[in-house]
């Protein structure tokens, strides 16, 4: 079975740091664009952050940049999202998703294969 499991949500406080992972089961990351998307409570979902299959480029939403960063390790089948700087705002759920190009990273629709979310709770 092809899979993402998002893992390393929970409620914290603002400020501070959280990293959050993606792994990949019966599906090689390496083959893939990684993204990830979050998406709040009556909102739509809205990209995060993206990476190269190689990591050699990654693109960040503006919203987020100097805060977070992704990052892949594609021996261990994983990409993260490192949080730093938390704000009540950034309150959702995360998704990682697999994409075969780089035509549009930031749009949900190029995306073949999503996890299942991992909910990040950030009290002010």
């Amino acid at each position: 079975q092809v899979q993402l499991v998002e893992t390393g949500g929970k409620l914290v406080q603002a400020g501070g740091s959280l990293t959050l992972a993606c792994a990949g089961s019966g599906l090689t990351i390496s083959n893939y664009y990684m993204g990830w998307f979050r998406q709040a409570p009556g909102k739509e979902r809205e990209f995060v952050a993206a990476i190269g299959r190689s990591a050699t480029s990654a693109i960040v939403e503006d919203s987020v940049k100097g805060r977070f960063s992704i990052s892949r390790d594609n021996p261990k089948n994983t990409v993260t999202l490192q949080m730093n700087s938390r704000k009540p705002e950034d309150t959702a759920a995360y998704f990682c998703a697999a994409t075969y190009t780089s035509r549009s990273l930031s749009d949900t629709s190029e995306y073949v294969t999503w996890g299942q979310g991992t909910q990040v709770t950030v009290s002010s």
